[in-house]
C-alpha cells in the first residue's frame, strides 16, 4: 500500500529528492519570499519618498507641478503597467514576467542614483510603477495557481501585509536616514535597488505555471510541474480541468462569460482604495480639520491599525470564508463615514475612534483585491484580469489622492466625508450582488461561478 507521501506525487527516497514533500514545501516558501517581496518592494517606493521630499525638492528646484508628478508617477506607471503585463503573462506565459518586471524594476531603481532633473526622476519612477502594474498581474496570478486550495487565500492575503509593512518601514529607513546620516536622497531612494536584487536572483529558476502550461495544451510539462512542484493530489487534478482556450485580450474581458468577474473586481478594488488612498495620504490634515494635531502620530496610527485588519484578515480568511469578510465592512465603513460627515461637531476623540475604525476594518476588505483576482478569473484570462482591474483601481487611488485637498478646501470636510462613504457604499452594493464564496474551492470551482 502506498504511503501518505507516494499518494501526493512523491518518491520514497529521502527528504532531499526533487519530489518530496520536504522539496515541495521549500518551493512553496520561496515563492511566497518572491511575490510577497514584490509587493513590499510596491509599499516601499512609495513610503520612501515622503522622507526626502523636501531636500529632493530643494536640491533639484522642483516646481509644484514636478513635486506632484514625482510623487505620482509610481501609480501612473501601475496604471499601465497592469493591463500591458497581465496581458504578456497570458499570452506569454507568468514565468518570463516574473523576471522581466524584476529586471525592469532593478534597472529603474539603480537608475535613481544618477537622476539630475526633475523629469528623468519623473521617468525613472514610471518606470518602476510599470514594473510594480506587472507585478500585480503575474504575481498574484501565479501565487493562485501554486497554492494549495485550503491555504490560498492566507498565502495571498499575505501579499497584502507585505505592502503595509513595506510603506512603514520605507518611511521609517528614510527618515531615519535622512535626519541621521549624511547620505544624500538619490542614495535613500536608491535603496530599493538592493531589494529587487535579492529579489531577482531568488526567482532565478522558478517553473511555470502548470494552469498556463495545460492551458496552452501543453499537457506534459503542466503534468511535470504540477507532479514536481505541488503537494496535494486534489490541486493537481485540478490542473487538468483547466480551460485550454485561447482567450488573451482585455476586450474579452467584457464578453457575456467573463463581465460579471470585471465589473465585481474593478468596482470594489476602486471603491476599496479609493476613500483609503485619500485619507491615508493626508491623515495628519485631515485630522487636524477635527482638531486633533500631533504631526506625524495620526498617520502612524492608521497605518498601524491599517496592519491590525490586514493582519486579522490573514488569519481569517480560510476560515470564515471571503464574503464575510468583504460585504459587511463595507457597510459599516460606510456608516463610519457617514456619521463623521453628517456629526461636523463630534467630539475630537469620537472623531479620532471613527477614523482609526474606518482605517482598519477598510484595509481588512482592501485584503480581499490581493485574494480574488486570482480566484474569480479563470487562467485563460487571469493575468489581464487582473491587470485590468488594478488599472482601474490604481485610478481610484490618484482621483482619491488628488481631489480630497481640493474636495476639503470647496467643498468642506464634511461633504468630503459623505463623498468618501457614498464611494464605500458603492463597493459595498456591488458587492453584496456579485462577491463569491471561494473558501476552499478549487481554481476550476472558483472561477466557474462567473464563468456562465
Amino acid at each position: 500500500m502506498p504511503s501518505h507521501h507516494e499518494t501526493l506525487g512523491s518518491v520514497p527516497n529521502g527528504d532531499d529528492a526533487p519530489t518530496s514533500i520536504a522539496f515541495k514545501r521549500r518551493f512553496l516558501r520561496r515563492m511566497i519570499f518572491v511575490l510577497t517581496g514584490g509587493m513590499f518592494l510596491d509599499g516601499y517606493i512609495l513610503g520612501i519618498v515622503g522622507p526626502v521630499s523636501a531636500k529632493l525638492t530643494a536640491d533639484l528646484g522642483v516646481s509644484t507641478f514636478w513635486e506632484g508628478a514625482i510623487a505620482a508617477a509610481a501609480l501612473f506607471g501601475i496604471l499601465f503597467g497592469s493591463p500591458l503585463g497581465g496581458w504578456a503573462a497570458d499570452k506569454y506565459g507568468r514565468k518570463p514576467l516574473f523576471m522581466l518586471d524584476m529586471g525592469l524594476f532593478l534597472i529603474a531603481s539603480a537608475m535613481q542614483f544618477f537622476v539630475t532633473s526633475p523629469m528623468q526622476l519623473f521617468i525613472v519612477r514610471l518606470m518602476m510603477g510599470v514594473a510594480i502594474g506587472a507585478e500585480y498581474s503575474v504575481g498574484w496570478p501565479l501565487m493562485s495557481e501554486f497554492a494549495p486550495a485550503r491555504l490560498r487565500g492566507r498565502l495571498m492575503g499575505v501579499t497584502l501585509v507585505a505592502w503595509y509593512v513595506g510603506f512603514m518601514i520605507a518611511f521609517a529607513v528614510g527618515f531615519a536616514l535622512n535626519e541621521s546620516t549624511h547620505l544624500g536622497w538619490r542614495f535613500i531612494l536608491g535603496t530599493s535597488t538592493l531589494i529587487a536584487v535579492v529579489l531577482f536572483f531568488a526567482r532565478l529558476g522558478l517553473p511555470e505555471s502548470p494552469r498556463w502550461l495545460w492551458n496552452q495544451k501543453r499537457t506534459d510539462e503542466a503534468r511535470a510541474v504540477a507532479r514536481r512542484y505541488m503537494q496535494h493530489a486534489a490541486d493537481m487534478a485540478d490542473v487538468e480541468c483547466e480551460s485550454t482556450e485561447d482567450c488573451a485580450g482585455i476586450k474579452i474581458l467584457f464578453c457575456r462569460r467573463y463581465w460579471r468577474a470585471t465589473l465585481f473586481m474593478s468596482l470594489f478594488w476602486f471603491c476599496a482604495v479609493t476613500p483609503y488612498f485619500a485619507i491615508a495620504t493626508f491623515a495628519d490634515s485631515v485630522l487636524q480639520k477635527y482638531g486633533l494635531g500631533g504631526g506625524l502620530a495620526g498617520g502612524i496610527g492608521l497605518s498601524a491599525v491599517a496592519v491590525a485588519g490586514v493582519v486579522l484578515t490573514v488569519l481569517l480568511i480560510d476560515k470564515i470564508g471571503r464574503r464575510a469578510l468583504t460585504v459587511p465592512p463595507q457597510w459599516l465603513c460606510t456608516v463610519v463615514l457617514a456619521v463623521i460627515g453628517l456629526w461636523p461637531s463630534a467630539p475630537p476623540m469620537i472623531v479620532l475612534a471613527l477614523f482609526l475604525a474606518f482605517s482598519f476594518f477598510n484595509a481588512g476588505y482592501n485584503t480581499l483585491t490581493g485574494i480574488y483576482p486570482g480566484e474569480v478569473f479563470p487562467t485563460e484570462v487571469r493575468g489581464v484580469g487582473t491587470g485590468f482591474a488594478a488599472a482601474v483601481s490604481r485610478v481610484g487611488a490618484g482621483l482619491g489622492t488628488f481631489l480630497l485637498p481640493w474636495s476639503m478646501s470647496h467643498l468642506g470636510t464634511s461633504t468630503s466625508m459623505l463623498v468618501a462613504a457614498g464611494v464605500a457604499a458603492l463597493g459595498a452594493a456591488v458587492s453584496q450582488w456579485l462577491a463569491p464564496e471561494t473558501k476552499g474551492k478549487s481554481l476550476t470551482e472558483t472561477a466557474a461561478g462567473y464563468s456562465h
